[in-house]
């Protein structure tokens, strides 16, 4: 079976449910392959882990964002002035600002704000299971959770958070492999133009009266005149902090209860040993990527791995599956957070590292603790739905039951 074949599979729905069997045929062949660009838009496909590391850290392959004739659209125009999908100089001077602002100080002063979330869910988890009822780990924690820290970081209504989701999976939906129709492009353009006149309206409400929160920071920065941004910038970058903050976490934690849920013995370990519960999170990150898919463009003819790429060539670039590579992590399959190298590729590499990648982390090394400490029975109590796309690999339904919930609010 040769390299088309074998990503052709990767847009069939038996792919979106485990991709996994076609990454090690992508392996067998080597780190990267070329394809044939008339039968699909890629140039290549990098599956290996050092070819995905090489590619996301030469300035040799650039970031794109979509076909030059839709870039008026709404949503590409809006993710196109954004830090993740600019270009240099643009990329350098957006991600210079917003770290000036997202600080590792911030991110580790959340703590007792997210260890309160995570009570209140769980306060309602055990009312919705007590006597045996099923619960919706995706619905009333997976999404809920992430949703609310994005709450805490903008200063957000508790009341406005429900809105975002259906636009989050609109954009996501258009963005996903195969997902370009004409009917997704509408729906993800409808979305962005709502997205947007909410953050205009929020920035013009921090401008006036100016808080504490994520926003009101950066446009102090910004109106000092030390930091150039303009409006529709933040508002590109606020959209595309939505999706890439919430959704992945969300995905983070359905990947992980499945695969904790089985080992037992590990949610005791993690449960007493905060860098166990670490390594626990590197390992979820590891073994089911949130994102499994980034996309890479030659800026002149080149060459990854001995495999030539033409000048404006694109290379299909699969997180998951470096992940997951013989070459880099022996019985790459199995769930081991007590492996020598946990090391993995899910948050990119690069100048486009992942900025919420601490905090992410730190939700992540925070909840599950937590989750298990208060409900040390907890069990999958059907059969898990996973979400509908491939980009982004997640469940949208994971139901469970509590069993007999230990202490309130604050059990640890």
């Amino acid at each position: 079976m040769d390299a088309d074949a074998i990503v052709a599979e990767l847009y069939t729905e038996a792919a979106r449910h485990d991709p996994n069997p076609w990454y090690a045929k992508l392996h067998e062949l080597g780190t990267v392959s070329a394809l044939d660009p008339k039968a699909r838009v890629y140039a290549a496909v990098a599956n290996g882990f050092d070819a995905v590391d090489e590619v996301l850290r030469d300035p040799r392959f650039l970031k794109v964002i979509g076909p030059a004739d839709k870039l008026d659209h709404p949503v590409l125009a809006t993710l196109s002035r954004s830090m993740m999908f600019s270009l240099e100089p643009d990329h350098g001077r957006m991600r210079r600002l917003f770290n000036k602002i997202f600080t590792p100080r911030r991110v580790a002063a959340l703590e007792s704000d997210l260890l309160r979330a995570i009570d209140e869910l769980l306060d309602r988890m055990a009312e919705l299971g007590a006597g045996g009822g099923e619960v919706d780990f995706i619905g009333e924690f997976g999404y809920l959770f992430p949703t609310k820290v994005i709450g805490l970081l903008l200063h957000l209504p508790e009341s406005d958070l429900a809105w975002f989701r259906e636009r989050a999976r609109r954009i996501d939906r258009y963005l996903d492999l195969g997902g370009k129709s004409p009917d997704r492009l509408r729906s993800a353009d409808d979305a962005v133009l709502e997205l947007t006149e909410y953050y205009l309206r929020l920035i013009a409400e921090r401008r006036a009266r100016p808080g504490t929160d994520l926003v009101s920071d950066l446009v102090k920065l910004i109106d000092s005149g030390d930091d150039r941004l303009s409006d529709t910038e933040l508002v590109a970058n606020l959209v595309v902090l939505l999706n890439a903050s919430f959704v992945t976490t969300m995905n983070l934690l359905g990947n992980g209860l499945l695969p904790l849920v089985a080992r037992p013995e590990l949610v005791d370990r993690m449960r007493a040993d905060a860098d166990f519960a670490s390594r626990c999170v590197e390992e979820i990150l590891r073994h089911d990527s949130p994102v499994q898919l980034l996309t890479r463009v030659a800026g002149d003819d080149t060459e990854l791995a001995g495999v030539p790429i033409p000048k404006d060539g694109m290379i299909m670039v699969l997180l998951g599956a470096a992940n997951r590579d013989p070459r880099k992590h022996a019985d790459p399959d199995a769930f081991d957070p007590d492996r020598a190298d946990v090391g993995h590729l899910s948050f990119g590499g690069g100048g486009y590292f992942c900025l919420g990648a601490a905090l992410s982390r730190l939700e992540g090394r925070l909840a599950f603790p937590r989750l298990f400490s208060r409900f040390p029975d907890l069990a999958v109590a059907g059969e898990p739905i996973r979400a509908d796309g491939f980009l982004l690999r997640g469940y949208s339904v994971i139901p469970v039951t509590t069993g007999e919930p230990r202490g309130g609010s604050g059990a640890a």
